[in-house]
């Protein structure tokens, strides 16, 4: 049996010290405590919670096997890592605890003897939970369980993937005896919510609910990257290449460095131009992300591990935390656009307990530096992002119910009590609840004739359950949140697997075209059925496929700090930090030209061109609340006057462009800026049905509307017709489907931020506006004018533009 002192020797045979916040985890839990432990990267977070399951399964009456503990994580590669963590202790300490994983790389054998013997912890992901709750053998599974940990809680939360725990957890309290729920979470501005989401809204659970804050400080030193001469660095851009040097500079002076892009295009480009400014980097030098095949991301996270690579240049797939102790310097190329991205990547390196974490910000271009400078206060301040939870997601309540409905099956009033105790489900109607019955059991009213909706059945006793064992084996295949873009495999001619591109990207390409992926030059054969057949090519003219998911937007609270530090650029120079020092040459220009507003001032610049007015507005929102607001302004300046406009947006501003001139006064003297009557004129400006119809899709498959993940529906195309059909039943038949409501909910709550745009237009009706006429485009405005140049240009026509444009303001 495990005793405290046997674990306080393990600590004091590895040099380590035990911090008082796993004395307080082990305290609590002992204590039949729940809770929520915030503690900084590699500050020993995964034994906090471990040591005290040990010691409780070693003293565990039953000695029966069977589940004790489940571990739930959001990545397959962070299960292995601490599957490695976890069965250590068991090794060192000679416990006869078994260990073991479930995700969806689990071979099927390793499956089969699950089934007939569960481990005492199993690591798991929340799609394979799920699976493993469709289970008829599930209450039995998991009678036993005494502890259920969700590491990365703060991931989780702000996802459906949060809903899927949130009731997986709803089940579990009244399955397991004795059951102990622990989250382990970053730093994140509502961590105190983050608690009340994870254990939901029962007395019993939040009277024993406990935050464990580590008093540990987490050292982050955060480096810009600066160029020598200002004057030189580009006023545009998103690739940053014109810093390379500096980058090499810092790959040469590091053990291992991670070289994180903001999106896939981006990292190809990078690891492309690295090789060929450095070949010896060859064999050292690799690159990571989540298109790439599995046995080559595998291969390059094991390489980082054992410390046998010098760089490695890639996306968000390793930003969460996987131990990767070599990793001693970590470069940012561009804006991370979010605090809290910044800090998970800056914790990828320094990963051992009192090691310092070095992350170098790499900026594009010069108005960048504004924001490096704030992402170094809000670093050295702790200042981060609230994770937003979602509520009402009835398509995630959908699937949850189908999967109790094909394993043991539920009750429906024993199920809405445990549902509407859930944070996510706790304002449910009845009426609701009834709704989302019916729609598992008879299918929705206008689907009603059709039999394929009619999924589960309600017997005698009032049990409902899926007898058919093709829809259970459908649902099992479709189990999860996640829903992918239209994706084509990229094989050679031999069948190897390169990996997946969006449909989109190559279906603009002809047969004989080239483009760089995964590292190579690709010359594209033939594309039939969703498989593209490529052969390596020497040319050297080439494309790169830029994914959907990479436009990525400042959030709100970079948004702020953005503007602070935009404003400090009027201070004296002694009060500024030296990124904005070191913009002096750029913001003597803008200054030549136009102003740089103030705290009360909002910034309008107009000047005329060849194209037509530009008329740039700078709100520092962020790209997606720049978009709706050009596309509202665009409609009610139309409203008074018959006007054509194309638009374009960053993260800094809009521009409205036209061929006559617009009248800037009269735009606040009619209070077009203004929140009233917003959600009407947003419906009208745009085209919010189609934005709807998008997210449908994913709300479609979630639901299980549409088959998206079995053999027979491999065709993307169909399931995008087919959720467009029935979005558009829904809306002339049934507008009041709960599915349909939830598509428009989400339209405006997490697509155009309706709240924070509200936010925005009542603060610029608050400001002076500052209307500044101007001979040519400034510092500011012109990111925006070559971003729309750029989607219509090829890249020689967009050099030569741009370069025709320096030279006339220079």
């Amino acid at each position: 049996m495990l005793q405290t002192k046997d674990i306080q020797n393990w600590f004091e045979a590895k040099s380590w010290k035990i911090h008082p916040f796993q004395y307080e985890v082990w305290r609590h839990f002992e204590n039949d405590k729940h809770g929520l432990l915030n503690a900084p990267t590699g500050s020993g977070k995964t034994l906090a919670l471990w040591m005290p399951i040990c010691k409780k399964i070693s003293q565990h009456p039953s000695k029966k096997s069977g589940l004790k503990a489940l571990w739930i994580t959001p990545l397959k590669a962070l299960a292995q890592e601490i599957e490695l963590s976890t069965q250590e202790v068991v090794d060192d300490l000679k416990l006869d605890i078994t260990i073991d994983i479930r995700t969806g790389d689990t071979p099927n054998s390793v499956r089969a003897k699950q089934r007939k013997k569960m481990p005492d912890l199993l690591i798991t992901t929340p799609e394979s939970l799920h699976l493993l709750m469709s289970s008829k053998q599930m209450q039995q599974q998991f009678k036993d369980c005494c502890a259920i940990v969700i590491d990365e809680w703060h991931e989780l939360m702000g996802s459906k993937r949060g809903v899927q725990i949130e009731l997986a957890l709803s089940r579990l309290k009244n399955c397991c005896s004795a059951l102990r729920i622990w989250g382990i979470s970053a730093t994140i501005g509502n961590i105190d919510q983050a608690k009340e989401v994870l254990l939901g809204t029962e007395r019993t659970y939040i009277e024993k609910a406990v935050l464990v804050k580590s008093a540990l400080d987490k050292k982050i030193e955060v480096q810009s990257i600066v160029p020598e001469k200002m004057d030189r660095f580009p006023w545009r851009g998103h690739m940053g290449l014109q810093q390379i040097d500096n980058v090499i500079e810092i790959i040469n002076n590091s053990e291992s460095t991670l070289i994180f892009t903001n999106t896939r295009s981006q990292c190809e480009i990078w690891f492309q131009k690295l090789l060929q400014r450095v070949p010896e980097f060859a064999g050292e030098l690799a690159m990571h992300h989540g298109s790439i095949e599995k046995k080559t991301r595998l291969w390059v996270e094991q390489a980082i591990r054992n410390g046998n690579l010098k760089a490695v240049v890639c996306t968000s797939s390793l930003d969460l935390g996987v131990d990767f102790s070599p990793v001693e310097s970590v470069v940012q190329i561009g804006g991370p656009k979010g605090v809290a991205r910044f800090l998970q990547r800056a914790g990828r390196s320094g990963h051992r307990p009192g090691a310092i974490s070095k992350i170098n910000f790499v900026p594009t271009h010069a108005i960048e530096l504004v924001e490096a400078s704030a992402l170094k206060k809000a670093t050295r301040q702790q200042h981060i992002e609230e994770r937003i939870p979602y509520l009402n997601s009835f398509d995630v309540l959908i699937q949850y119910l189908l999967t109790l409905a094909i394993g043991p099956g539920f009750y429906p009033n024993e199920i809405y009590k445990e549902v509407k105790a859930t944070f996510c489900f706790q304002a449910i109607t009845d009426e609701q609840w009834n709704w989302v019955l019916n729609f598992i059991t008879v299918g929705s009213q206008s689907l009603s004739s059709y039999d394929e909706y009619k999924k589960a059945i309600r017997l005698e006793d009032e049990k409902i359950v899926v007898e058919n064992r093709g829809i259970a084996m459908r649902h099992r295949l479709q189990i999860g949140t996640i829903v992918s873009d239209a994706m084509v495999n990229v094989h050679y001619q031999n069948g190897q697997f390169i990996g997946t591109v969006e449909e989109w990207f190559i279906s603009q390409l002809k047969e004989g075209d080239v483009f760089i992926f995964a590292g190579r030059t690709l010359e594209l054969i033939r594309l039939r059925n969703m498989k593209a057949k490529v052969r390596n090519s020497k040319r050297k003219t080439s494309r790169v496929p830029a994914w959907m998911g990479g436009r990525l937007s400042l959030t709100a609270h970079l948004s702020e700090l953005l503007r602070k530090e935009l404003y400090s650029l009027h201070a004296q120079p002694k009060e500024q930090t030296f990124e904005i020092q070191a913009l002096k040459p750029v913001v003597t220009q803008q200054l030549k030209e136009s102003i740089i507003p103030k705290t009360d001032e909002f910034l309008v610049e107009c000047f005329e061109t060849k194209e037509g007015f530009h008329n740039v507005f700078y709100p520092f929102e962020g790209r997606f609340v720049h978009e709706a607001l050009a596309s509202l302004l665009s409609y009610r300046i139309g409203l008074l006057h018959p006007i054509s406009c194309s638009i374009a947006y960053n993260d800094y501003g809009f521009e409205l462009l036209s061929d006559q001139k617009i009248d800037l006064e009269e735009i606040f003297e009619q209070n077009l800026l203004s929140p009233i009557d917003l959600v009407s004129d947003l419906r009208q400006s745009l085209n919010i049905n189609e934005m709807a119809k998008r997210c449908f899709r994913d709300i479609a498959v979630i639901s299980g509307l549409v088959l998206s993940s079995h053999p027979a529906a491999a065709k993307t195309k169909h399931l995008q017709s087919s959720s467009q059909l029935l979005f558009k039943v829904f809306k002339d038949f049934e507008p009041y489907n709960l599915l349909y409501k939830q598509a428009q909910a989400e339209t405006f709550e997490h697509h155009l931020e309706e709240g924070r745009l509200r936010l925005a237009l009542d603060r610029i009706s608050k400001q002076h506006p500052c209307i500044v006429y101007c001979e040519h485009p400034t510092p500011l405005s012109f990111p925006i004018i070559t971003d729309r140049l750029r989607a219509s240009m090829s890249t020689e026509s967009l050099e030569d533009r741009i370069a025709k444009m320096i030279e006339n303001i220079s």
